[in-house]
């Protein structure tokens, strides 16, 4: 709703009034009058905007401005002492009349959406001893003036947008300040030394959740009454001061997630905090032991110093802290044992002991601690059996033990935990049937149960049907299960993925499979299973992935497999397979990977398999194949992976891939191909490796692009081809036509035998690749692709020598400029700022990160520009800006419907399911946000920014983070520990989906400590969405008739909690997200098609 105009706002007698008051610089008029408050209110009323009419209505100058809401005044002067509008609904900017309020002791404008900048003039209310301007989106630097509020108590500035440095003069007048809260901005910089000379009565301080940098002020030793002390996510570096270890009063300590903190704790005789309630280091850098200092703090509640670099046993001291609730000491290099003693601490809700190197076994007394609702062990060296007593904890919610050295049998009372939600026992030695099973059919919430990577035996298909039908994700991987396909799983009808691979399982694939409508992956590779695939599979509509790699099935595709259009990644290859591919199989538009090789599949490829758009890796060797390779693989443009090798195709090596610009790797041999090979082959930018070995191809080997680096075995067996001395062929002979005939009947027969010699040694000596499938005819995708290199002149031509007039914005590494280059096309330049540390890291990593990953919606990079003193990565031009654009900017043109914003968080989260799931390496983007979101011509999401991306190369779940994320967007995890994982990424998405749907920041104004976006939509979920959906949705549009039938919004705003849940085991996977909108998306679509027929006759 447009703000009223200032007209409209103000009777007209006052304007004469106004026209004595110089809006630049307001001064107050000589004498007592109560007119200069009257004219200061009105001006501030006239500045802001007012929808629900809460000022309009009472601000009338027919009462007098005592009465106005929001106002109180002195009884004798009547003149106003206090202004407080708390969550009034107003938008606009501060006016600097306000300065003229005099007598002012109390100013109060929180969460009431003012924008701009803190007038100085504020720093003329010298009797003002309370200022709270928290949870809006103020901007700017903090005006020096505001020092001069030498009677000021209480300061309060947070959750804006501020930005610059901290005054360093600001509070050396504040004698009587108490408490100071600038959290949640993005001031940076160092805190100034001597900040707190000044403030001897200050007793809270909470600075985090900024960009400060350097050391923490010792100027903070002199504060005796400091209660709360918060500098957490930060970038703060250095010791802490050892004064802080000694405060009479403090409670609240909070420092983590700066990464960089270090130092030792001190010992018991330097370190005393009687009152301390929480302590908080996590995600830094600290040494040595662990305080033991904290024995002496009765009131301890939540010891949080995971993800740093203690050494140290689990204390047990810990004991005599009855009032302990969290306890997470995880992330560090924990030695010995689990203490009997810690067990005493009854009131423990969480603990987490992950990822140490804890030794022994887990101790029985856990039982004892009735209250704890989360435990998490991962990640360590413990042995033994699982004690029986872990059953005693009914508030039990998530129990993770992956990643030990357990063995024995799981106890059947693990099922006595009935609230349990996420069981993981991955990763261990444990054995034995699956009795458990039936035990847990009383943890009706269970919804992820991981036992892979054990020994358990026995027949699955007695204990799957105890299990609960809530459940969404089973994993049994890699253990020494038998007997058949359990047809009782097909009764948990929630089951989004079941991972069966590795184990001894026989028998067929059950057709009751098809009544799982939720199940997105299915994963029975390395087993022994027999028979044809069942057609009911094509019912499975949800289905995304499926491999049956290395069993024994037999007969043909079904043709139903042309239903399943949600199909990513199908792996059927080392089967018994027969007969034709059907023709359906390449009508799948959303596959990625197909792998249907060492089968016995025979007949032509169908002549249009151009329906595999967004293909990105295909094999099919080792059949029997025949006919010509098909010209329509050329409409294959995001294909980077071929293998047709080791069947009997024919022909010439079609002239449409030459449109295949992407290829990486192409194996072609072992077929009966014939004629020239292609010259366009040797200006593949990108292709490293191809094998044309064993054809009937001939005439001039082509020079450069991947043939510089060829061997022989790439191309022997090719008895025609000739002009690579180097690879022992004969150059290619210019003489007349006449002559070659007789040149031919004299040299042909001694080659043939000579190259037929040659070629079966060499085929002897390497051999076919084993049916297995492990030794893919694909290279390693680190040294597949080198960059495209463009020069610095060039990029200095094609954008104007950098101009500003080019710029399109900047970024945490460097500027990003608009560019023409010389062939004509339109880029985006990244430009790094060599200056800063982190930017050659973050060159390098965008580099290794996107010069492989092909997928729709991510960015790619077209060239790099790199010498000692420069970088740059050139990027494809997206002429619709971001997402960040879309949703914020005012003058957006975009009409953002319930769809296209639904469609806009598809992309992106197929996107993030590719890098997570489908890429040949995890890769975790570790700042997804609205930003680096973009559009192209046809409003295709691509997500960009890779610049602190993580590349895993060995799969773990989780990687230590050098460069920090987004605060609002990063996970508590990331945030506190620096621990990225697939989570983390999800944790960003889900905020990300909200704020798409809400059309608020996770930073807005109205968010603070105490209420967060998620919580708000939360507090909404699910009966009062309407009051958290971003208003331009409900204007004009069917959605909110189709949300009433659809619970379509509910359904949205649902995923977007889960996915943002505090706790990783919470979040849903990014292949579960995609699955749930993708359903989402087609239950609205029929809606909207059943609706709008109906409606357009009424």
């Amino acid at each position: 709703m447009a703000a009223p105009s200032m007209s409209s706002r103000i009777p007209i007698f006052l304007l004469v009034l106004f026209s004595s008051i110089s809006a630049s610089s307001p001064t107050p008029t000589n004498g007592n009058r109560s007119d200069i408050d009257l004219a200061a209110l009105l001006a501030f009323k006239a500045q802001l905007g007012d929808p629900d009419r809460i000022l309009a209505g009472n601000w009338t100058t027919d009462t007098s401005f005592c009465h106005w809401v929001g106002v109180s005044c002195s009884r004798r002067r009547q003149r106003v002492t206090a202004l407080s509008l708390v969550d009034t609904p107003l938008v606009g900017s501060m006016a600097p009349h306000m300065g003229n309020l005099s007598f002012l002791s109390i100013l109060n404008l929180t969460r009431t959406n003012l924008m701009g900048s803190i007038p100085a003039e504020l720093g003329r209310l010298r009797r003002l001893r309370s200022l709270g301007l928290m949870e809006n989106s103020l901007s700017d630097a903090i005006p020096t003036v505001l020092g001069n509020l030498t009677r000021l108590e209480l300061f309060n500035l947070a959750s804006n947008q501020l930005s610059g440095q901290i005054p360093p003069e600001m509070l050396l007048r504040m004698h009587n300040l108490r408490k100071i809260s600038l959290m949640k901005n993005d001031l940076s910089g160092q805190i100034p030394p001597h900040l707190f000379n000044n403030t001897p009565f200050l007793m809270y301080i909470n600075f985090g959740n900024n960009s400060l940098s350097g050391p923490i002020p010792h100027s903070v030793a002199s504060l005796s009454r400091l209660e709360v002390f918060n500098l957490g996510i930060n970038q703060l570096s250095g010791l802490v001061p050892q004064a802080m270890y000694n405060k009479s009063r403090l409670h609240d300590i909070l420092l983590a997630g700066n990464v960089n903190l270090t130092g030792m704790i001190p010992s018991n005789h330097s370190f005393s905090l009687p009152m301390l309630q929480t302590i908080s280091l996590s995600g830094n850098n600290f040494v040595g032991r662990f305080p033991a200092g904290l024995a002496s703090c009765q009131y301890l509640q939540v010891i949080d110093l995971g993800g740093n670099s203690f050494m140290d046993v689990v204390p047990t001291w810990l004991a005599k802290l009855s009032h302990l609730q969290v306890l997470s000491l995880g992330f560090n290099n924990l030695i010995g044992s689990i203490p009997a003693a810690l067990f005493n601490l009854t009131s423990l809700t969480v603990l987490d002991l992950s990822r140490g190197n804890l030794t022994g076994g887990v101790p029985p007394e856990l039982g004892l601690m009735h209250d704890l609702w989360y435990l998490h062990l991962e990640g360590n060296q413990l042995s033994g059996k699982i004690p029986s007593s872990i059953g005693n904890l009914s508030k039990l919610s998530f129990l993770g033990l992956r990643d030990n050295q357990l063995f024995g049998q799981v106890p059947r009372t693990v099922g006595e935990n009935a609230a349990l939600n996420i069981l993981d026992l991955g990763e261990n030695s444990l054995e034995g049937n699956l009795d458990f099973f039936s035990a847990l059919s009383n943890c009706r919430q269970l919804q992820a149960l991981k036992i892979d990577n054990n020994f358990f035996t026995g027949v699955l298909s007695d204990y799957v049907g105890n299990l609960t039908p809530r459940l969404i994700t089973f994993v049994a991987t890699n253990n020494k299960l038998k007997g058949g396909f359990p047809i009782a799983i097909s009764n948990i009808s929630s089951l989004t993925q079941i991972d069966l691979s590795n184990n001894l399982l026989t028998g067929p694939v059950p057709e009751s499979i098809a009544l799982l409508k939720n199940l997105g992956s299915l994963n029975l590779l390395d087993n022994d299973m027999l028979g044809p695939i069942p057609t009911q599979m094509g019912m499975l509509r949800s289905l995304e992935r499926v491999s049956f790699h290395a069993n024994k099935l037999s007969g043909s595709i079904p043709s139903s497999f042309g239903n399943l259009s949600l199909l990513e990644n199908i792996d059927l290859s080392s089967n018994q397979l027969s007969s034709m591919i059907p023709a359906s199989l390449f009508h799948l538009d959303k596959l990625i990977t197909l792998d249907i090789s060492h089968n016995y599949f025979v007949g032509a490829l169908p002549d249009d398999v151009s329906g595999l758009r967004q293909i990105y890796q295909m094999d099919i060797s080792s059949n029997f194949l025949i006919g010509s390779i098909p010209d329509s693989f050329g409409q294959l443009n995001m294909l980077i992976y071929l293998n047709l090798s080791h069947n009997s195709f024919k022909g010439s090596i079609p002239g449409p891939l030459e449109k295949l610009s992407n290829l990486a790797s192409l194996d072609l041999s072992f077929n009966n191909l014939s004629g020239s090979i292609p010259i366009f082959l040797a200006n593949f930018t990108y292709l490293t490796t191809l094998n044309l070995s064993f054809n009937s191809l001939e005439g001039q080997i082509p020079e450069g692009g991947v043939f510089s680096n060829l061997t022989l075995q790439s191309l022997i067996g090719n008895v025609g081809l000739c002009g690579a001395p180097r690879l022992e062929f004969l150059p290619c002979l210019n003489i007349p036509r006449s002559s070659n005939k007789h040149l031919l009947q004299i040299l042909l027969p001694t080659l043939t035998l000579a190259i037929s010699a040659i070629a079966i040694c060499v085929y002897l000596w390497f051999g076919k690749k084993p049916m297995g499938g492990e030794d893919k005819d694909f290279a390693d995708a680190t040294d597949i692709i080198g960059h495209r290199i463009v020069s610095y002149h060039e990029l200095i031509r094609a954008t104007n020598s950098f101009s500003e007039d080019n710029l399109l914005g900047c970024g945490s590494f460097g500027k990003v400029f608009k560019g023409q280059l010389s062939t004509g096309l339109v880029v985006a330049i990244k430009v790094l700022d060599m200056q800063l540390d982190q930017a050659i890291q973050s060159f390098d990593v965008e580099c290794h990160v996107l010069r492989m990953a092909r997928h729709r919606n991510l960015i790619k990079i077209l060239n790099t520009c790199s010498n000692l003193d420069f970088r740059a990565l050139v990027f494809p031009y997206m002429p619709n800006g971001s997402l960040e654009m879309l949703l914020h900017q005012p003058k957006s043109t975009v009409d953002l419907g319930f769809l296209e914003r639904l469609d806009i968080m598809l992309d992106v989260s197929m996107a993030m399911d590719y890098l997570h799931h489908e890429y040949y390496k995890l890769i975790l983007h570790c700042d997804l946000k609205p930003s680096n979101v973009l559009f192209d011509e046809e409003m295709t999401a691509h997500v960009a920014d890779f610049g602190i991306a993580r590349l895993i190369l060995d799969d773990n779940s989780m990687t230590c983070a050098s460069m920090p994320g987004t605060v609002g967007y990063m996970s508590p995890e990331y945030g506190s520990l620096g621990k990225a994982s697939r989570k983390s990424d999800v944790f960003s998405y889900g905020i990300m989906l909200l704020e798409v749907f809400t059309g608020r920041r996770p930073t807005d104004a109205m968010f603070g400590a105490q209420l967060t976006l998620r919580q708000w939509v939360h507090q909404a979920f699910p009966a009062k969405l309407v009051q958290v959906v971003d208003s331009q949705l409900l204007q004009g549009s069917s959605l909110s008739s189709c949300n009433q039938d659809g619970g379509f919004l509910a359904s949205v705003f649902e995923l977007g909690l889960i996915c943002s849940s505090d706790l990783p085991e919470q979040r849903m996977t990014m292949h579960d997200v995609v699955v749930m909108l993708k359903k989402i998306k087609v239950e609205y679509t029929k809606l909207i098609a059943t609706t709008m027929p109906r409606s357009a006759t009424q």
